[in-house]
């Protein structure tokens, strides 16, 4: 007599599913930051596949179950369809894990009572007090800076920062002269494909120049982390890169009224 070993259904599905969940995560990840989708429609699908890797991950599961009872075949199935639920959660459990670390914020600026202006057509809400409070205390490092550069030199330096970070520059006026101003827009995209505007500000004193940043989601929602994270990196990278400009820059030449007195000439033998 012939027994007849049937291949689980459970874990027929779980390969399925997950074997679906992985193009349908990853793809549209290259679409969103080649702005083929929109970002609306980008959090839809990756809504989605993470429905679709969790359903193979408890149809795997339930697969394991049935088959240590029943005797059934789909061991592999199974187990490729959980390494493929998997790893599409992984993302997912990421981005939960910064959403509960980071404080949900619609901006970061080292200036808020003269925020930097924009080039994307947005409206962005105020920020309560209290939420400041708490982003100052997340993003020590997102202060205003003050270096003894003038701001001509300081929006070369600046700018050079922006472009070996690949940032799309949407607006860009330097300072006419050491003591004025000029501002830098740019659009910066994040691993995701989520866009932000940053803005940097460059204003000339008599003690050289000080620096201000914005950097706000264009999409809305939570940005985890992100604009925070980028203002703290580029100020602390502009911080070390004037800290070695100013250290391999030449000391200046000794003021003309600290002259050298002349050395006395030699007393002339008589005849």
């Amino acid at each position: 007599m012939r027994i007849l070993i049937r291949t689980s259904k459970w874990a027929i599905w779980a390969r399925r599913l997950g074997s679906l969940a992985v193009p349908l995560t990853i793809i549209p990840v290259f679409m969103h930051r080649a702005q083929m989708v929109s970002s609306g429609d980008f959090a839809v699908i990756e809504a989605v596949a993470a429905g679709l890797a969790t359903l193979a991950v408890i149809l795997a599961l339930g697969a394991f179950v049935r088959l240590w009872i029943t005797g059934d075949r789909g061991w592999g199935r199974a187990v490729w369809g959980l390494v493929f639920g998997g790893l599409c959660l992984l993302p997912f459990a990421w981005l939960a894990t910064e959403a509960a670390r980071y404080p949900l914020v619609n901006e970061v600026s080292t200036d808020i009572f003269d925020p930097l202006t924009l080039s994307s057509p947005i409206r962005v809400a105020p920020t309560s007090a209290a939420l400041r409070e708490k982003t100052a205390a997340t993003f020590p490092n997102a202060r205003t800076r003050s270096y003894p550069v003038d701001a001509t030199d300081m929006f070369t330096i600046v700018a050079d920062l922006v472009t070996a970070r690949g940032w799309e520059v949407r607006m860009r006026r330097a300072p006419p002269t050491a003591l004025d101003s000029g501002q830098l827009n740019a659009i910066a995209v994040s691993l995701l494909g989520w866009r932000d505007e940053v803005a940097i500000r460059v204003t000339g004193t008599s003690q050289g120049s000080v620096i201000d940043m914005r950097s706000v989601p264009l999409s809305g929602g939570h940005d985890f982390g992100e604009n925070g994270r980028r203002v703290e990196e580029f100020l602390l990278a502009l911080d070390q890169k004037i800290t070695l400009t100013l250290r391999d820059t030449p000391q200046t030449a000794a003021p003309a009224d600290s002259e050298t007195p002349p050395t006395p000439a030699a007393d002339e033998d008589d005849d």
